[in-house]
Order: C-alpha cells, then sequence, then structure tokens
C-alpha cells in the first residue's frame, strides 16, 4: 500500500463510512453503494455511533472485510489502511475482520435492509454508484432471518432450492421466487430487501413481482423459462442452515499472550466463568469463543507493537487451532470494550463516581413519582417500575393443581412450597394495563410448576391476550413486584393452608428483613439458629410468647424503619426491640445457644454497567439460536419476531402477534439463554413475556424512541407484497401485457425484462429454446422470411427480439433497449424498412 497516501477526513456527524480497495489504495464508496460489496474486493467500514443509547456503549466500529475472491496485494492494501486509521482514531474503536458470508451481528446490523454480494471487482463497484441503471440481468440468492444477504449466483434453475427466496433482476422488473418451505418471515424480509434494490438502483421506477404459488404465477414463470431456461427435474432441498447455538457459544478459553524473546507464548490461564480481573492492563490476552469468533484484549499499558500485532496474532491462533480461516476477530482495547465481550465475564464493571454520575443518586428521588414514570419510560426501565404499586391485587395459590383464591388479608404473604399468580391491574395515561406475576417458590412441585403456567394462560385469555407475564422466582423478586405489598412481602418455609393463609407460627421461627424502601424490601424466613444472622441486616425472631426485632450493628436508619412496618404482619406477639451486643440469654436459647456469624457489613450488590442486548430468537436441530441486533429501535421488532431483550436485570421475550406456534417456547428460550450463557447468568433472574401492542414501559424504556401507535399501521406479508408492487405494477397488469406481447411486439405497460430491453413473453416453446433465449439466431433466418420459414417458436410479429445485441446494434444503429422505448409506429416503419415486418 501507499504508505504516504493521506487518511480520509473522519466525519463524525455520519454514521457509516465505507471505503473500498483500488490499485492498493482506499477510496471512499458513494453512501447509495452502501451495503454492496463486490466478491473481489476488500473494504474498510467505520461506523460512529451517533446516540448515547447506542450498544457499544459510544465506542466507534472498525471493520476490515474480506471478499472470498480478493487477491492478496487487496488484503495487504486493507489491512495497512485499517491499522493506520485505528491508529488515528485512537483506543476507543474496536476492530473487527470480517469475512464474506460469515461477518458479525454488529456488521450486519448497520444494514438494515441486508447486505449483497456481487461478482466483480471495483470498475463493478463504480458502476454501481450510478442510479437508474437497468441494464441488468442476474440471479440473487437471499438468505437470513434477521439479517439477510443476497449473494449474486448462476443464471440457471440448478441455483434455486425449496427452502430459500431468490430475486430475478431483469433491470425495470424484479421477479422475487419464493421457495415452498420459506417462512412468511423469511419472504417478507427479503421483499424488504428487493424494495430497497429498486428504490437505491432504479430510482423506485422498477417493477417487483411476487411468484408465491408457481401454479397462480404462471406468467411469471415463463417470463423467468425465458431468461432460466426449461425446468427439468425437481428442485433441490432446503439448505441446511449454518446458525451457532448458544450451547456453543457458551465455551469460553481466555489465554494470556506475550512475548519470550523471539517466541510468542500463548497460555491458556481459565475456562467460564472467566472474571475481569484476569485482564491484567500491561498485557494481551486472547478470548476463544467456542472458535466461532476470536477477541484480542489489550491493557492500556501495552505497547505500540503489540497493539499493532494484535489482528495478526489472532489469525495465527486461527491457523494453529486449525479454524475456518473466516472465523470472526475482533480487537478491544483497555476500557473501550464491545458489550458482546463485558458479557462473556461473570460479571463487568466500570468504576462509577458519583461525581460524574449524579444521575445515579438521584433515581431513588423520583422512584415513586407515577407521572414521571408514565411520562419518562427510559425512567421506568432503570428503576423496572411500571408505577407505584399502587393498583388494583388480585393473588390466587396453586393448591391440588388448581388455583385458588387467596383471602386478601394474606396477600404478601407467601410460602415456599406454593405458586402464586399476583395479577395487577393500573391505569398508564388513561389506559389500563394488566401484569401478571407468576412467583414460584423454591419447594414448589413440577406439577404446581405446570398448573401455575396452565392456570396464567387461562387469565391470559380471559384478558384477551393483553397480561404482560412475569415469571419470578423465590428470593428474586422485581422491584415493582415488591412494591405491590408496600415492601410486607414475607416468605414463609412450608405450604400455605386453607385460602393461602401462612402456617401457624408455634415454633420458634426466623425472618431476615433486608431492604430500605417499599420497592427493595423483602422479608425471608431462614433456618433459626444464630449462624442465620448477619450484622449488617434486620432480623424478626418469633417465639410462641415474644417477637424480638433485632437490629444489626451495621444495619442504618431506614432500615429499621422498613422493619418496623415489617413486623405488623405478625401480630398478637409482644414486640421487644434488642440491638446487637444487648440480647437476653432467652433470645440465644431460642436460636439453641450462641454461634458465630458475619460480623463485616454487606457489601453492595454489583451493578453492571453493561448496555442492554436485543437478539432474534429461533431453533435449529432442537438447539437455541439467537441473532443479534445492534444499535436497535423498535423497527427492529417485527411483528413475525420473537426477541429478547437482556437488561441484565431482568430478560424480556417480545412475541410478534404474527410469531405462530413458537410462541409457546419464549419462556424456555428466555430459561435456555440464562443457562447456556458463558458468563452463568443466575437462573432466578425474572423473566417478562410481553405481546407486541402491550408493552410495558419497563420494555419501552430501553429504546431509543417509542411509538405506541406504530403497530396499528404495520401490514401483513400480503399488504407488503401488494404496497411494494407500485400504481400501476400489478401482477393482473404484468399478466395483461405479457398476453398482449403475442399479438405486440412493444410492451405498452413498458415492461422491459431483458438486459436489452426486449420482452421475452413468448409461446412456451420458444422460451425453452437456449438460442432464442440468448438473442443469438444469424441475421439471415431471421431478415426477408416467410412465416412457414421461421425456425421453430420464434414469434413472427417480433423477429428482431432474437437477433444478437451485435447484429441489431449494426442493423438497426441502435440498442434493444433504445428501439423498444421507440413509438410504436416508428418502431414498425423500420421493421419494414429493414426486413423484420
Amino acid at each position: 500500500m501507499n504508505i504516504n497516501q493521506d487518511l480520509p477526513a473522519i466525519d463524525s456527524h455520519r454514521a457509516l463510512q465505507i471505503w473500498i480497495t483500488e490499485n492498493l489504495k482506499m477510496l471512499p464508496l458513494p453512501e447509495r453503494a452502501h451495503g454492496n460489496f463486490f466478491e473481489e474486493c476488500c473494504y474498510v467500514v467505520l461506523h460512529v455511533p451517533q446516540s448515547p443509547k447506542d450498544t457499544q456503549g459510544g465506542s466507534s466500529d472498525l471493520h476490515y472485510w474480506i471478499g472470498k475472491d480478493a487477491s492478496a496485494e487487496a488484503r495487504e492494501a486493507a489491512v495497512s489502511f485499517v491499522q493506520r486509521l485505528q491508529e488515528d482514531l485512537g483506543d476507543q474503536t474496536v476492530l473487527h475482520r470480517e469475512s464474506q458470508g460469515h461477518e458479525s451481528d454488529c456488521f450486519h446490523s448497520y444494514f438494515h435492509s441486508g447486505v449483497i454480494y456481487r461478482k466483480g471487482g471495483r470498475d463493478s463497484a463504480l458502476k454501481l454508484a450510478e442510479t437508474n441503471m437497468y441494464n441488468v440481468q442476474r440471479l440473487l440468492h437471499i438468505r437470513g432471518r434477521k439479517h439477510v444477504s443476497a449473494t449474486e449466483v448462476a443464471l440457471s434453475w440448478n441455483s434455486f432450492n425449496k427452502g430459500d427466496i431468490f430475486l430475478l433482476d431483469l433491470g425495470k422488473v424484479m421477479i422475487q421466487w419464493n421457495g415452498p418451505k420459506a417462512s412468511i418471515s423469511e419472504k417478507a424480509r427479503a421483499l424488504t430487501l428487493t424494495c430497497s434494490l429498486r428504490d437505491r438502483e432504479r430510482g423506485g421506477r422498477a417493477q417487483i413481482a411476487v411468484v408465491d404459488s408457481e401454479n397462480e404465477a404462471t406468467n411469471l414463470l415463463r417470463i423467468m423459462e425465458a431468461v432460466l431456461g426449461c425446468r427439468s427435474g425437481s428442485l433441490y432441498p432446503s439448505v441446511p442452515s449454518n446458525s451457532v447455538s448458544q450451547l456453543q457459544k457458551a465455551n469460553v478459553r481466555l489465554y494470556h499472550v506475550c512475548e519470550k524473546g523471539t517466541d510468542l507464548v500463548v497460555q491458556e490461564l481459565a475456562t467460564h466463568p472467566l472474571t475481569q480481573d484476569l485482564l491484567q492492563e500491561d498485557g494481551c490476552y486472547l478470548l476463544d469463543q467456542g472458535g466461532f469468533k476470536i477477541y484480542m484484549w489489550q491493557g492500556r499499558k501495552s505497547s505500540p507493537q503489540e497493539k499493532k500485532a494484535a489482528l495478526s496474532r489472532a489469525v495465527g491462533f486461527i491457523q494453529a487451532k486449525g479454524y475456518p480461516n473466516y472465523t470472526n476477530v475482533e480487537v478491544v482495547n483497555d476500557g473501550a470494550e464491545s458489550t458482546a465481550f463485558q458479557q462473556l465475564f461473570w460479571s463487568w464493571s466500570k468504576e462509577l463516581d458519583r461525581k460524574k454520575h449524579p444521575e445515579k443518586s438521584k433515581l431513588v428521588q423520583v422512584n415513586l413519582e407515577v407521572g414521571k414514570l408514565h411520562t419518562q419510560p427510559e425512567l421506568a426501565a432503570q428503576l423496572r417500575m411500571v408505577d407505584d404499586g399502587s393498583g388494583k391485587v388480585e393473588v390466587w395459590y396453586i393448591q391440588d393443581l388448581q388455583r385458588q383464591p387467596v383471602d386478601p388479608k394474606h396477600y404478601g404473604q407467601l410460602c415456599s412450597g406454593n405458586c402464586y399468580l399476583v395479577l395487577y391491574t393500573y391505569q398508564k395515561l388513561g389506559c389500563v394495563q394488566y401484569l401478571l406475576y407468576l412467583w414460584q417458590g423454591h419447594q414448589s412441585t413440577v406439577e404446581d410448576t405446570k398448573a401455575l403456567n396452565c392456570s396464567a394462560e387461562e387469565l391470559g385469555l380471559m384478558h384477551q391476550g393483553a397480561l404482560v407475564q412475569g415469571h419470578v422466582t423465590m428470593g428474586s423478586e422485581p422491584p415493582h413486584f415488591l412494591a405491590i405489598f408496600q415492601g410486607r412481602l414475607v416468605v414463609f418455609q412450608g405450604n400455605a393452608g386453607n385460602k393461602g393463609e401462612r402456617p401457624p407460627v408455634s415454633d420458634t421461627r426466623l425472618f431476615h428483613v433486608q431492604g430500605t424502601e417499599i420497592h427493595n424490601t423483602r422479608t425471608m424466613e431462614v433456618p433459626a439458629r444464630a449462624s442465620s444472622l448477619t450484622s449488617s441486616d434486620v432480623f424478626f425472631l418469633i417465639t410462641s410468647h415474644v417477637c424480638f426485632l433485632w437490629f444489626g450493628k451495621g444495619c442504618h436508619g431506614d432500615q429499621r424503619e422498613m422493619a418496623r412496618t415489617v413486623v405488623t404482619v405478625f401480630p398478637g406477639n409482644n414486640k421487644e426491640t434488642v440491638l446487637e451486643g444487648q440480647e437476653p440469654l432467652y433470645f440465644w436459647e431460642a436460636l439453641g445457644g450462641r454461634a458465630p456469624y458475619p460480623s463485616n457489613k454487606r457489601l453492595p450488590e454489583e451493578v453492571w454497567s453493561i448496555q442492554p442486548r436485543l437478539f432474534e430468537c429461533s431453533s435449529h436441530a432442537g438447539c437455541l439460536v439467537l441473532t443479534e441486533v445492534l444499535f436497535f429501535g423498535q423497527e427492529d421488532l417485527d411483528k413475525y419476531d420473537i426477541m429478547l431483550l437482556d437488561t441484565c436485570q431482568e430478560i424480556f421475550l417480545w412475541l410478534g402477534e404474527a410469531a405462530g406456534e413458537w410462541k409457546k417456547e419464549a419462556v424456555a428460550w428466555g430459561r435456555e439463554y440464562l443457562r447456556t450463557h458463558p458468563a452463568e447468568r443466575s437462573l432466578a433472574t425474572p423473566i417478562f413475556v410481553v405481546k407486541q401492542g402491550h408493552e410495558p414501559a419497563t420494555f419501552t424504556g430501553w429504546f431509543v424512541t417509542w411509538d405506541p401507535y406504530k403497530w396499528m399501521n404495520s401490514q401483513s406479508y400480503e399488504e407488503m407484497v401488494g404496497s411494494s408492487l407500485g400504481p400501476g405494477s400489478a401482477i393482473s397488469e404484468m399478466t395483461a401485457a405479457f398476453k398482449g406481447s403475442q399479438d405486440s411486439p412493444e410492451n405498452e405497460l413498458g415492461l422491459d425484462l431483458r438486459v436489452d430491453g426486449a420482452n421475452p413473453s413468448m409461446n412456451h416453446t420458444s422460451s425453452c429454446s437456449d438460442s432464442m433465449v440468448n438473442g443469438s439466431l444469424p441475421r439471415e433466418r431471421l431478415m426477408h422470411q416467410a412465416l412457414e420459414d421461421l425456425p421453430p417458436g420464434v414469434d413472427p410479429a417480433r423477429k428482431e427480439f432474437y437477433l444478437s445485441d451485435s447484429d441489431f446494434q449494426d442493423i438497426f444503429g441502435k440498442s434493444k433497449e433504445e428501439f423498444y422505448s421507440m413509438a410504436k409506429w416508428k418502431q414498425q416503419q423500420e421493421k419494414k424498412k429493414l426486413g423484420f415486418f
């Protein structure tokens, strides 16, 4: 590469900037050509986040993309360029190596409509930058669910299969052929790509037709056969997906990379769960995620030489391991780690300085102001509160596998051996909202859990699908669930009695109180022995005669006030306040004698600074497959999708209204996600199931903007097909034009279906003639020939169509496209003059 080449000026106000290799130089690519990648080229893609909510946490992403047919020189030029650009951008840049067909989710997220792989090199890319180009004849193979890609393949029926989608692009007409095994969501996303191609490359003037059923689109098939030839035999079966399951991604290994003399030493340090303290600021580390992706982490004190060698070291590791050469590589710097990298560790925190983040301490002051929670969904999401918990509450518990109502006087008194349903009804801006919590005790049975889910389905039907379901495990209740019971949630060991009443308090029992506000206080029964105590909290010791309210030395005033509120759950006993170190003898006798217990102050819960992540869910060979959507917005929620939003503290499963039978798998997928997570996430993490059109503020608040009326205007796939065709481009009109071409050589609707603009809508025999399809009949067999002397299958009304492009140009003095754009009477005159009438 020319090392004297100046680096380009980076426009920080443009989210996406792309360069392409040419003659060992990198040249900027026009924006209208973005998303198109030529197989003989290498590209450099820079993404600069424009929103503070971008999921990479503010870091820029620099991608080095390799076409499958790119030369060694082109690769070398791109590598040199990207390294110089990375040095210029600084350490807040994440570097990615991408290979054609195996790009990262981060890369695909830039191209919402999809990416297109094209044959050719830089010259083709320059022509692509021109709009309104109709001199096209190609076949694109479209694949993918959330991230769609289209690859240019041979113009032959042999390229087709039953499970994918193919686009026959003929310039002014684009025919999308949907495989019989393709899903509606795949068809809809492919159509989005087709429409994007039309708008970007044809100025929106090309006409689109869709083949969903060959029996109902015979005329379109005849057009396809005119280009592809006759189809013989059956199509190939569906191509298996090469998706990577969550189970494979969970296998992570961390290596320390260093030089000893002239040797490079790669030493394995740990497997999952990895901890952040393994990464030292003066070292370089390699993280292998199941052979699926390689991360190179560079400490802030690592040398410039080490940083420059990071990419080549990762490639060397891939070769040594025998991994495919297309294995993705991500180079991250200390302090600029991507969210995907951070979540591979058991915990990840950036030191929170209250002076730098004063909003952290302000949240508690407004957490119960309902108006702010309703009008500021981002606040509701951060606090995990849809409101202050003052709405209507109904509670049932599972007894004998049936849903039984709980007496209101026992609300908030749950038992570890039972399962409960808590229906919360509230109003948001004048609209009634429903939130159904499914609470599961640690000692509940499998049968009770099944009955709990069945009862939840019944309630869902009763409320016409408007319920948001929250699956909650004992001890991991979210703040809003605690607020519903105003801080008086008490969990007893054992099973509930009649009407859900708590077990009788006849023996000595000990309860642990944790919390300072109504939204973070829970009381859990623990073994009644001295070792259960901790100096940082408050405990209730209940005996047959007295209730001791025990304050540890480390607890503070807010904890004590909440404890005095909770103790009202235990009426009838004499209350006695006891300070740690001043306990009466009877107190210790009730606990079976003194015993050591933790006296140190309880550490605050870890605050994760990781941004939320959004995934599309699917299943392959019985395993969960997740496709991440970065820099996400509401437009990434498709009615055919099941999406998983991970906020670290909660999991949301969003169900599109047309998601189909997979809806039943949503909760299981959420649990599998937690179970296979490389950071060994807690299986008790709350899981919420949200249906399209009924999203709570705790969900919508994670999106930059949210339009509550968006779903009212969402289109079905059939409506998308109709709207994509555009005015005057319905399939019926194309069929009429096709039939009319039997009597007229001109296409009055302007449907120029060939590269040269001619209309190949001929009889079936002629459409299957390779020589005629290719326009290569000699002129002497067409000029001045009577009907009976023409070759079989030639349409006598348009003999000129069967000329080769060169012969046509020589005889008529113009291209076929120019000829067919003339008025009908002018065409007739020229044909008479030249012997083709």
